[in-house]
């Protein structure tokens, strides 16, 4: 939803003006030239929150069949066998072109270049685009910052645009090598804390053929001068990088101009600036932090406690909605006499919608408070308003043993019934195949995880005027709760709309309602009732965690209860083939009874914290082992985009001819692309020779090619059964032929316990170009441990699929986890 669906105009008007101060606008333009008329052909795609997509234009372009757009030239037949025409195109007053009436389309822009050269392309609204037959990521929410660099030839340049009302800017930049600030990721300075170290975040962008290397950038405020190495920047590539700098000198509560100049071997290669705002000690202000999960910068919002905050109080966790600020989230906040706010970004303002990377941007964020704020851990509750409400409802039923209470505000339950740009999670399949991949998403689906409530005390608050999240989610979601929780209330505020004023989120009943609750400790919890459909997501409930499956993300529920005095555990399991089971409650040398399902084991304790693995054969519990190191556990469970964590790397292929080096390199930087502009992220990119395990120890890997044009093949998947090379591909016993496959596909990396290397590989250049589309980076998009599909694909959809699933527990292919065509 958009910022003024979130906000009232007063409010609104006070954060667009926070932002032009915090914000710099460059003009990095020599000159520009705006696209003002085009082509435009509609219902020529589909992508959605799944591995399978569909594009017409795609398909005819890699195989060679896509004709020039001119005005009525036939671009395709239609489901009924009537043609599709291109239609020309006009920009309107706004210089937008297309309409919103014209759904799934591709709008043809041209633009005749006298030389070749360089220029900054910047789109609004688009998903993605092809210049001159490469693909590139868009902005889908026309925020405005994102500039790709293009190459263009002396001639015809051709731009095929995904998306149906666009505006479109071609830009000449006086330098081939600048920064640009208005995405800049900013801390605020707190007036009277140390300052002297803070960490700030702009972006480098490169429209040279080089890679610029020994790069520093040098802040400056006053006389405070720091300077802080950056990575190296690829040719043709922008990169969010991080800088120190030195705010001692902001002491007083204003906006102060803070210079930075991008330095290459010590030499000044360009300047910009930045404004930082300095705020008082009891406002609501930015932290920024590094994250662990690809090394960029990202930030966390905090309204401090009324009076003086010390250990134990409470912690309120806000997660926000789509289009909004993390900061504009806190300030929505009055502040608490018993506890501090502090909300998490969700890495963008719409970012993942809580799920994947949002889910992990969620719980650094509540390790940083809760390392800062130090407060009481059975005091921390969860709440969020629209797409945080739905980020409620999922962080609660993922995590319940984290909230002392949940409080979700005009949300919507699961990405099953409510979608976004990115469409819906599909509720099931026509095929066995369908159900396959949408399994990959089963840990989305809150309705089924609704009963790891039980626990919570949960407060609803809904609008039953809301026109944008209607009120018949909440009301779903009561009936549910209904059916078996004793402690939630529900309340829908009279006309109502979706934002209504700041109490739609600082509702004080919800907040006497947390007061009521706190978290249970491990010693008082004797009953445990959890389900989770992935151990790599969520494993553990107080003493209990399923650590392995039967049925790789199908359902895995445990139903134990915990009796000291009689020195016994009994209860059910579902779908688990290994669990951990911690005893601290029980003393040294005490004789245990578990009796699990049909079976019984006898366990005398060594130590008053001992910590067991039961193992699960039909049913038939035993004494185990924790996990080999090399199989499955909650901290390497699959699925294929379990690789993007970790510090990732790209390891692009120069091993293969021409065409096929280019592809891996353009794909590297497409995926780098959408990942910076969906998760403000920032990844490094390397050659495949360049890759030295050793290097990079304790980082999971992107692989793009295939074991003859990726040499780093051979170093990371010597002992996959799955093989791709230019002929075919291969998957235990089952085999593939053929120029035109794909294959995405997850593995450990061999000699550690947690890291992995995501694979996106296909045969010859049209199973390559079928491996681009990356729709793997949408919040809950469902994608399995392997896919292998055919060009096919993106006009046949799931026919055009050869197999998907799920390795076993020891990273084997078994025929129960996989579906074949």
């Amino acid at each position: 939803m958009s910022l003024f669906s979130r906000y009232p105009i007063s409010k609104l008007l006070l954060l667009i003006s926070f932002c032009i101060l915090s914000l710099s606008k460059n003009t990095f333009a020599q000159e520009s030239y705006q696209f003002e008329k085009g082509l435009i052909v509609s219902n020529a795609y589909h992508y959605g929150r799944e591995a399978i997509y569909t594009d017409q234009l795609a398909w005819l372009m890699y195989n060679g069949q896509l004709k020039t757009p001119a005005e009525g030239v036939e671009f395709a037949k239609d489901e009924k066998g009537q043609p599709r025409q291109w239609k020309v195109v006009t920009a309107d007053a706004r210089k937008r072109l297309g309409s919103r009436t014209s759904p799934n389309a591709y709008v043809y822009l041209t633009y005749t270049s006298g030389k070749d050269q360089s220029a900054v392309l910047n789109i609004q609204g688009n998903s993605a685009l092809y210049v001159n037959g490469v693909l590139h990521t868009g902005d889908p929410y026309a925020l405005n910052w994102l500039y790709i660099p293009v190459k263009l030839k002396k001639g015809l340049n051709e731009f095929y645009v995904r998306g149906q009302s666009i505006t479109a800017t071609l830009s000449f930049p006086a330098k081939p090598v600048f920064l640009n600030t208005e995405d800049a990721t900013l801390p605020n300075v707190v007036t009277g804390k140390n300052n002297s170290s803070l960490l700030g975040a702009v972006v480098v962008i490169n429209t040279s053929n080089v890679v610029l290397k020994n790069l520093s950038i040098q802040s400056k405020s006053a006389s405070n001068m720091l300077s802080t190495a950056i990575p190296d920047v690829l040719p043709m590539t922008t990169r969010k990088v991080y800088f120190k700098f030195d705010g001692s000198a902001m002491s007083a509560n204003s906006n102060y101009k803070l210079d930075l100049a991008l330095l290459q071997a010590g030499k000044q290669t360009d300047t910009a600036s930045v404004i930082i705002e300095a705020v008082a000690p009891a406002s609501s202000y930015k932290n920024t932090f590094i994250s662990k999960i690809d090394g960029s910068l990202q930030y966390y919002a905090v309204t401090p406690k009324s009076g003086l905050t010390k250990p134990g109080d409470a912690l309120f966790f806000s997660v926000h909605g789509a289009g909004v600020e993390a900061i504009g989230q806190a300030k929505a906040y009055k502040p608490k006499d018993w506890g501090t706010v502090v909300t998490p970004t969700n890495r963008r303002p719409r970012g993942f919608n809580w799920e994947d990377w949002g889910r992990h941007d969620a719980l650094e964020v509540l390790g940083q408070a809760t390392a800062l704020f130090k407060p009481d851990l059975q005091h921390i509750y969860l709440t969020g308003h629209s797409m945080g409400g739905h980020g409620t409802w999922f962080l609660g039923a993922t995590y319940p043993d984290k909230w002392a209470s949940i409080a979700p505000c005009s949300g919507y339950p699961t990405l099953k019934g409510y979608g976004s740009a990115d469409g819906l999670i599909p509720e099931s399949g026509s095929t066995a195949m369908e159900n396959m991949l949408i399994r990959a998403s089963n840990q989305s689906d809150v309705i089924k995880l609704a009963k790891n409530y039980k626990s919570l005390g949960v407060y609803v608050l809904h609008g039953d005027s809301d026109k944008v999240v209607s009120v018949n989610y909440a009301r779903q979601m009561k009936k549910i709760l209904a059916d078996f929780h004793t402690d939630f209330s529900y309340y829908e505020y009279p006309g109502g709309e979706h934002w209504f004023g700041d109490q739609s989120v600082d509702w004080k009943p919800i907040y006497d309602f947390f007061k009521w609750h706190q978290l249970a400790a491990d010693s008082s919890v004797n009953i445990i009732d959890f389900t989770t459909a992935n151990p790599g997501v969520s494993a553990k409930y107080h003493w209990a965690s399923i650590v392995q499956q039967e049925q790789p993300l199908q359902y895995s529920h445990i139903l134990l209860s915990r009796n000291k005095k009689e020195l016994s555990i009994n209860g059910t399991t579902e779908n688990i083939s290994l669990l951990k089971l911690n005893l601290k409650e029980f003393a040294a040398g005490v004789t245990l009874r578990m009796s699990i399902d049909n079976s019984t084991v006898v366990y005398t304790t060594k130590t008053a914290s001992d910590s067991i693995y039961l193992r699960s054969q039909n049913k038939s519990w035993r004494l185990g082992s924790m996990p080999a190191a090399h199989d499955k556990n909650p901290l390497r469970n699959g699925t294929f985009k379990e690789g993007f964590n970790q510090q990732m790397v790209f390891v692009y292929g120069t091993s293969g001819n021409t065409a096929e080096n280019e592809w891996s390199l353009n794909k590297a930087r497409y995926d780098a692309e959408t990942w910076y502009y969906r998760g403000n992220g920032a990844v490094d990119m390397i050659a495949d020779k360049a890759y030295q395990a050793k290097n990079f120890k304790g980082r999971n890997v992107v692989l793009y090619g295939n074991s003859v044009t990726n040499s780093a093949w051979k170093t990371l998947l010597s002992d996959c059964p799955v093989s791709a090379d230019r002929n075919g591909i291969k998957a235990g016993k089952k085999s593939w032929t053929g120029d035109d496959l794909a294959v995405n596909f997850v593995w450990p990396i061999k000699g550690t316990i947690h890291n992995s290397v995501s694979v996106i590989a296909g045969t010859g250049m049209k199973g390559l170009n079928t491996a681009f589309a990356n729709q793997y980076l949408a919040g809950g998009s469902g994608f399995p441990d392997i896919f292998v599909y055919r060009l096919s694909m993106l006009t046949e959809g799931t026919k055009g699929v050869e197999m998907a699933g799920f390795f076993n527990n020891q990273w084997q292919i078994s025929p129960e986890a996989m579906i074949q065509q």
